[in-house]
């Protein structure tokens, strides 16, 4: 069964928001970078570093974060060619904001963090993740939450983000 529970419009909505968030956090916007965690978070993190530029005219850091191999509870890939970490910025002492799409166990920010820390040295991390569904299995929590959306753990979240089209939507499915 797949439950649509957000639509185009209110994604768009909550990115804005999210967006807002970040620039009233932060009152040097040039010294935070933004990272995507592939996939899904890397469109999310265009959107949100898209949307400082219009409201701010500052472009702040970006890039995008594979962390597939310092995943603890998947396989891991054996070709390291795969990997589509892209970070040309310096982090030493640069705010990261890690974006993603859904936080759940946290074992993908987990990871996250071990893969940001062989690129430099951060002056701080935050996370920015557009749905939490709770079920954690290690201490972490988003900076910026776009919605709380609670969960069985036989459901599963499905974001479909591309540009803002009638397609895109955030829906429940269960498994």
């Amino acid at each position: 069964m797949n439950k649509v529970i957000i639509d185009n419009l209110t994604m768009e909505r909550t990115i804005r928001r999210l967006s807002y968030e970040i620039i009233e956090k932060h009152q040097d916007l040039e010294e935070i970078v933004i990272i995507g965690i592939q996939n899904k978070g890397v469109k999310l993190a265009e959107i949100i570093r898209d949307n400082i530029y219009h409201i701010e005219g500052i472009q702040v850091g970006f890039g995008q974060l594979d962390i597939s191999t310092y995943r603890d509870d998947i396989n891991k890939p054996t070709d390291s060619s795969i990997n589509k970490t892209l970070v040309k910025v310096d982090i030493d002492n640069k705010f990261v904001i890690f974006v993603d799409d859904v936080l759940y166990t946290g074992r993908t920010i987990r990871a996250a963090m071990d893969a940001i820390i062989d690129l430099g040295r951060p002056c701080a991390i935050e996370l920015c993740v557009l749905v939490d569904r709770g079920h954690r299995q290690l201490p972490i929590k988003a900076d910026y939450i776009g919605k709380n959306i609670p969960t069985s753990k036989d459901e599963k979240i499905l974001v479909e983000l591309t540009d803002f089209s009638d397609n895109d939507k955030i829906s429940i499915i269960t498994v």
